[in-house]
């Protein structure tokens, strides 16, 4: 009878994808998760195999390293080591034969693109046949892994969901955004595998960095500083200017993929330009397509702390204009992300969500880079545990130190504990709504008086809260003033607010009132003042008085092309008598009104069923307006869908988008509508629940 003779090898890539669960993930390779079985086929001609004439050894090559996995007939697949076992031969007397080998890889085994051999040593002749390739990815459904994540729902959410929602503004004013993940997108996992490749780690010495990658600390490391281009050819350039001509801005970005596309097509060069959100959102397709769960969360009124006191001073005139002295700087909102990971360096208790942040803020061992800092870490104030804990502490725990000053002297101080870290939150798992985790990082003493009135933030809308900042006040003993906005201020429409004065002194005062109103950018001290208000004031004994005040639309009329615009609004009352000073500020969003989406036939969007979509927007200006509308949706549209419009003044215009979903499950279809004039980007989306045929 003829010799065994291997014909051809299946890499079964079907069925191990699903079995995987990497089913959906677009790469040029079969795509497996660490620390679980995988099964080959392997055709052959000749007599059957005989394991005493001759040995099968499977090769598994990554870089510089290879392992090599002989087929035996018993055993079991193992969590600590490659094996090979033999499971049947398949005996078919007419037509090619088969055997079925189950190959595992150990749960700590270095995620990357291997490469896959089979050798056949019989007694006179060695052969060597080359399978393929398959990516090695993180197995948060593995126990032994060092991501494993117990609950299935939480898995959905944080590995395998693409949908994402961002918040943005301030804490009593959030605007949700929707974000696409993409890491399904065609080409997405093996730029995620590329971006490994291009890191200064890898390309000082592969062998250490490919051993090194079986640790989800190290990875997120390495990502952290991969997605900002401030020290390697990384993914992103930040750009808090305004001036974003020579790129896109950073406003318009409504999904990952297009930036990961654009950094491989131009051979590595960085993205022009992003953002806090950006950046992390970026950071967190990454990190799910490499299989560790992952979310992106926002902190309110987040502390950069670059002289590391752990207090923010805040100086301002005596006319209410906040005035830029300080390097450090209270963002309104800064985003970054969790991941999920044990942390064996850090000893026990600080498994769990790690905070890594890629924005490019300060260095972490010389690289612009944060993390992983374990949220526990934070929470216990275990700022020697690495890595960045003190700095992402500082983020949500800062004092802030507020001063009136004139001349260089300072009139007046107020120090407030509750503003910085006032409210920090993350997309709730399986709905369009935001969850409060601020009691992750904080201790109820830490923690502030925002709580409740956060509860109710839902779809793509904004949550506002109308009762005064009393957190914000400088009382004195004898004159107390607050700010209350009267309601949600939108684009276009008037900004009305309140000041509430008290004489707690039973004699009649003389006060001078100073309002001011500054455009400021996120991450930064406020620009020029648009809008001021000076008058004098007599208030009776113990009365207090409320006076209300507009700023139309033409004062703040935007500038340049922003999706929703900051105010910082001041008021500084001085008893003319006694020269004492309190002073009131507000920082707030004006957002951009909203597009809604609507589906014809909601209930039955059905998988290859073709849908149309319609996008309807209200102009709520008093001039006609023009600008691109774009509608995207990963696994529901292929190419975006452009269109230009114009729109005349109050008119409501309906436009169809057709699309034929490819995927099932939980889709989002979003739009962006991009004005000229005003400068203007609104959003909106609907998420569609795709059944299956």
């Amino acid at each position: 009878m003829d010799e065994f003779k291997v014909r051809t090898v299946d890499l079964q890539q079907v069925q191990n994808q699903t079995r995987h669960k990497t089913d959906g993930l677009s790469s040029s390779t079969l795509v497996l998760r660490r620390g679980q079985a995988f099964t080959v086929t392997i055709n052959y001609d000749g007599r059957p195999f005989d394991p005493l004439k001759e040995k099968l050894i499977f090769r598994i090559v990554l870089g510089p390293i290879a392992v090599e996995v002989p087929v035996s007939r018993f055993g079991q697949p193992s969590l600590t080591q490659w094996t090979a076992v033999l499971e049947r031969s398949v005996p078919n007397p007419t037509g090619p034969r088969a055997l079925s080998v189950t190959l595992s890889s150990p749960a700590t085994a270095s995620i990357g693109v291997y490469t896959l051999q089979l050798r056949v040593e019989a007694r006179l002749s060695v052969k060597t046949h080359l399978l393929g390739q398959f990516t090695l990815l993180c197995n948060p459904w593995c126990e032994a892994d060092s991501v494993f994540l117990q609950s299935e729902d939480l898995r959905t959410e944080y590995v395998k969901s693409d949908i994402g929602l961002l918040f943005k503004g301030s804490p009593g004013n959030i605007v949700s955004r929707p974000w696409s993940f993409d890491q399904y997108e065609k080409g997405i996992l093996d730029i995620c595998m590329k971006l490994l490749q291009v890191s200064p780690q890898y390309q000082a010495d592969m062998g250490k960095d490919l051993l090194n990658r079986s640790n989800p600390v190290y990875i997120g490391r390495v990502i952290s500083a991969m997605v900002n281009c401030n020290d390697d050819k990384g993914v992103l350039m930040g750009n808090w200017s305004g001036d974003y001509k020579d790129g896109v801005n950073p406003s318009k970005w409504s999904g990952s993929a297009d930036i990961l596309r654009m950094w491989s097509e131009t051979q590595f060069s960085p993205v022009k330009y992003g953002q806090c959100w950006v950046f992390a959102a970026v950071m967190c397709t990454v990190m799910r397509a490499l299989g560790i769960p992952t979310r992106v969360v926002t902190n309110f009124n987040s502390a950069h702390d670059t002289d590391g006191n752990m207090t923010i001073e805040e100086y301002y005139n005596e006319k209410g204009e906040k005035l830029s002295m300080s390097r450090d700087s209270i963002w309104n909102f800064h985003v970054w992300v969790e991941s999920w990971m044990k942390r064996p360096d850090l000893g026990r208790g600080y498994d769990g969500w790690q905070v890594l942040d890629p924005t490019p803020q300060e260095m972490s061992a010389g690289m612009f880079r944060c993390g992983p800092a374990a949220v526990t870490a934070i929470y216990e104030r275990r700022v020697d545990a690495q890595y960045d804990v003190p700095f992402v502490y500082a983020e949500v725990n800062a004092d802030v130190r507020t001063m009136i000053v004139r001349n260089g002297r300072v009139l007046s101080t107020s120090v407030d504990k509750r503003r910085v870290g006032a409210l920090i939150s993350t997309k709730r798992p399986g709905s369009m709504s935001m969850q409060d985790i601020t009691s992750e990082y904080k201790t109820e003493e830490d923690e502030n008086t925002y709580r409740g009135s956060m509860a109710g933030v839902t779809g793509r809308s904004t949550t506002f809260r109308c009762e005064p900042q009393s957190d914000r006040i400088m009382a004195s003993k004898g004159v107390e003033v607050s700010l209350q906005l009267l309601k949600a201020p939108v684009v276009g429409e008037n900004i009305s607010f309140n000041i509430i004065i008290t004489n707690n002194d039973a004699a009649p005062k003389l006060l001078r009132k100073h309002v001011n109103a500054q455009n400021k950018e996120y991450n930064r001290n406020p620009t020029e003042t648009f809008w001021e208000a000076h008058d004098d004031i007599k208030i009776g004994p113990k009365e207090t008085v409320t006076i209300k005040h507009e700023i139309s639309f033409k004062h703040y009329m935007l500038k340049e092309t922003e999706e929703d615009s900051l105010v910082n609004l001041a008021v500084v009352i001085e008893d003319v008598k006694s020269q004492e000073r309190v002073l009131a500020s507000e920082e707030f969003i004006i957002r951009s009104p909203s597009l809604d989406i609507q589906i014809q036939n909601e209930v039955s969007v059905i998988i290859n069923t073709p849908q149309v979509a319609t996008v309807i927007f209200t102009n709520p200006f008093n001039v006609a307006v023009s600008g691109e509308l774009t509608v995207s949706g990963s696994g529901l549209l292929e190419e975006k869908a452009q269109m230009r419009l114009t729109i005349q003044p109050r008119e409501t215009i309906k436009k169809r988008v057709n699309f034929t979903p490819r995927m099932a499950g939980a889709r989002m279809l979003s739009a962006n509508l991009v004005l000229e004039n005003p400068p203007t980007i609104m959003h909106g989306f609907k998420t569609i629940n795709v059944q299956a045929s």
